[in-house]
């Protein structure tokens, strides 16, 4: 990783901590709360800084990202329009082909077993290569 990779020296992980700090108000702790959540859910997920401010969880590919606004934290999956949600966390960005997200506002909680079945998920959808699940028995 280059100096340039990530601002003035620091690794994604602070970055994403000085982020969480920095909101300082609700959206600082549900950032951190689904933080917590998704490392969890992956022992093994890598945070990165992409995008000018925005913290990626990834694991084989993004599994989601995590930005803040005024009214709400978002957490858009990248490929979360192939992933089962059976507990329907998926509530912003549904008409799109690949995406999904979770806008989560002031005094709002998620439901943690299912937030971390989604992230698992998307693991096993990251590391199976494949973007669309497939029905079709391998010969």
């Amino acid at each position: 990783m280059t100096k340039s990779d990530a601002s003035q020296g620091q690794s994604a992980s602070e970055l994403i901590s000085k982020r969480i700090a920095e909101l300082g108000d609700w959206r600082g702790e549900t950032l951190g709360r689904m933080r917590k959540l998704i490392k969890e859910a992956d022992p093994d997920v890598v945070e990165e800084w992409k995008w000018m401010g925005t913290p990626v969880w990834s694991h084989d590919g993004i599994i989601c990202t995590g930005e803040s606004y005024k009214d709400k934290v978002k957490l858009t999956f990248a490929k979360g329009a192939s992933l089962k949600d059976p507990a329907c966390l998926f509530n912003s960005s549904l008409d799109g082909n690949v995406r999904r997200a979770i806008d989560i506002h002031e005094g709002e909680e998620v439901a943690e077993s299912a937030f971390k079945a989604l992230v698992r998920e998307a693991v096993v959808l990251n590391s199976s290569g494949k973007s669309k699940p497939s029905r079709k028995a391998k010969s």
